[in-house]
């Protein structure tokens, strides 16, 4: 028996020893286990995430075990080389929450990293160390904070998109020559572009929608007041005193005589070219205020430039007797805050010492207009009276400087109603508020179109952000604003940057017409609809290569109308679905390629009209 337990004990410690010694020269030990073997860092780092957020997939039955089998994902989602994670896709299944900050470190070979089209918050994760990466996708969320500084030190990056997110702070120094797609447009970046090879090579739709981002390729960023750009001086340090060598008391007073003498004729001549500026200007002219804001007080003192302009108005021009009536001093003393730079203009809210509030637009790249131009134009929007239009108050015209004074309407956009704060904790929109909404803007847009019938394209510039919205209790009321300002651009160069310049009349270098409002009609109809930012990545990951928001409905739609281009906002409003397949049918037909095949736009509003009741009358 001994002798048999001898055998045993032998044999197997012959085996054991040939498993370890005899064979790891060939070929890895865990090869002769592959079922059983993984990495418990890189699965103890995905399991990080599996606990910290929600998804319509169901990351809790599913990844278990294993998840990798040799070159085989085990889990859904996971890529995998030689039984390491080397890509983590997570696509469009509505992931809600925030990513552990730094699961990902641990993950040490992947290569290929993608969240798009998801609802997650917070800090973007840190990359710090995965050498190895090369594409990172991280568009379609709501992340928020800054860009991580380590991204730049990635040295194999070649793809990174953070676009449709809310970033902020200002774009570190990518200059990885490796890499060839960059996307952060509709962010909140701020500051100048980085001045690298890598970032100035690519096209502006790469950084669009940053209203506080400037230099190449997008506008130069502007020159700070000479003021601002050198620093106080510093204090004078006084020398350590010195019992040996003192100054005779005489010299004190005289250097104090003199220097007082040198300061009086300095204030007397300064005094005397004043008055004469003084008898030369009128008062008003020389009015100054203070406020918070020091880009307010920039343009400030460029109006006050303006007024040796002879073209200038002297005064601002209204056109409501009822509207107490300000003057240009009035509005340069009043307090004011950046609400919106576009690409065209910047928009500030005005607090005037009478209580009153206003919006104030400084619109730019009109220098070659006339005085007899802009006033034209300004005085027939200006006559323009509607429930769903913006009304322009006054203006204000110098060669330098052109202003057009709104109504101010409290409330945010569209845009933001729509896109803003996704994830935990926000009020969605409801299909209620959004048909309110649309029915508005059709209402507001076939006045237009009917007001303007000499105009190519009445309103030229509609879209989200220029949909403004005011809620009284549960009710919206919406008012379009930047309307009419295609006669006033000089050139079509410039007229790309409005909202029509996406039309496929534009781009094609053919006529404009009213329907090319029909058009941007029916890219906001879609927006509603949706949920969806136009003009990037269709979501779900089936049509991630249409280039625009109604070609990826269009082939959707074409699928048996599916219920799938819906915003999961408002997919439970079973009750509304007939009206939004039909708004949808409207919507693809105003964004039909061909501007002839458009309806106008006063046959969109009594269709919508015409669903809103047939909708009441079933109630």
């Amino acid at each position: 028996m001994d002798l048999a337990v001898s055998n045993i004990f032998v044999v197997t410690t012959f085996v054991v020893f040939n498993l370890i010694f005899g064979l790891s020269s060939t070929m890895p030990v865990h090869s002769l286990y592959q079922t059983k073997v993984f990495f418990p860092e890189e699965r103890d780092a995905l399991m990080q995430i599996r606990d910290s957020v929600s998804s319509t997939l169901d990351l809790h039955g599913n990844w278990t075990g294993p998840p990798c089998n040799q070159n085989s994902g085990r889990w859904a989602g996971i890529i995998c080389s030689n039984w390491h994670v080397v890509g983590l896709v997570l696509e469009g299944i509505q992931l809600t929450g925030s990513l552990p900050p730094t699961f990902l470190q641990n993950i040490t070979f992947l290569a290929y990293l993608s969240f798009r089209n998801n609802s997650i918050y917070g800090p973007l994760p840190n990359l710090s160390n995965l050498v190895l990466l090369e594409s990172v996708f991280f568009s379609y969320n709501r992340f928020t904070g800054p860009i991580p500084s380590e991204y730049i030190e990635l040295p194999n990056l070649e793809q990174l998109e953070l676009q449709q997110n809310y970033l902020d702070w200002e774009i570190p120094p990518f200059d990885q020559p490796t890499l060839t797609l960059f996307n952060v447009s509709y962010n909140h970046l701020q500051g100048s572009i980085p001045d690298t090879d890598v970032l100035q090579r690519f096209s502006e739709s790469s950084y669009d929608h940053n209203s506080n981002l400037c230099g190449i390729p997008l506008e130069p960023c502007p020159v700070l007041p000479l003021a601002q750009l050198i620093p106080p001086p510093s204090p004078p340090i006084s020398p350590p005193q010195s019992k040996k060598r003192k100054l005779p008391i005489w010299i004190v007073v005289l250097v104090a005589v003199v220097s007082t003498l040198v300061a009086l004729m300095v204030m007397f001549v300064f005094l005397c070219c004043y008055k004469k500026a003084q008898e030369k200007e009128t008062p008003k002219e020389h009015q100054a205020g203070e406020d918070g804001s020091s880009e307010w007080t920039d343009k400030k003192t460029a109006y006050s430039r303006s007024a040796e302009d002879p073209e200038r108005s002297v005064e601002l021009q209204f056109f409501d007797k009822n509207i107490p009536v300000f003057d240009l001093d009035d509005l340069l003393r009043a307090s004011a805050e950046v609400l919106g730079k576009g690409k065209l203009s910047t928009t500030y809210k005005a607090n005037l010492e009478s209580g009153a509030v206003i919006s104030v637009k400084r619109v730019e790249y009109m220098d070659s207009l006339s005085k007899k131009e802009f006033i034209q134009q300004m005085q027939l929007l200006g006559k323009m009276r509607h429930e769903n239009l913006v009304q322009i108050i006054s203006f204000y015209y110098s060669k330098e400087e052109k202003l057009i004074v709104y109504e101010f309407v409290p409330g945010g956009s569209l845009f933001e109603l729509l896109h803003e704060n996704r994830g935990v904790g926000r009020i969605p929109l409801n299909w209620a508020a959004r048909f309110s909404i649309i029915k508005d803007i059709a209402k507001g847009m076939a006045f237009l179109h009917q007001s303007l019938p000499s105009h190519k394209v009445p309103h030229a510039n509609l879209k989200s952000s220029n949909v403004l919205i005011r809620r009284d209790r549960l009710s919206y009321h919406t008012k379009l604003t930047n309307y009419g300002f295609l006669p006033l651009l000089p050139s079509r160069k410039l007229s790309e940057r409005l909202a029509v310049g996406r039309s496929p009349e534009f781009c094609q270098g053919k006529k404009l017409t009213h329907k090319a409002d029909v058009y941007c009609f029916g890219i906001i109809l879609l927006e509603v609809i949706t949920g969806k930012i136009p003009g990037g990545t269709s979501p779900e990951g089936n049509y991630e290569k249409a280039d625009d928001l109604s070609d990826w409905v269009r082939m959707v739609v074409n699928n048996d109308w599916s219920t799938d281009i819906l915003d999961v906002e408002i997919l439970a409003s079973r009750e509304g679905h007939n009206e939004m397949m039909k708004l949808t049918e409207i919507a693809l037909q105003c964004t039909d390629m061909a501007p002839e095949k458009r309806p106008k736009m006063s046959e969109v509003l009594i269709r919508i009209e015409e669903i809103d009741r047939t909708n009441r009358g079933n109630d």
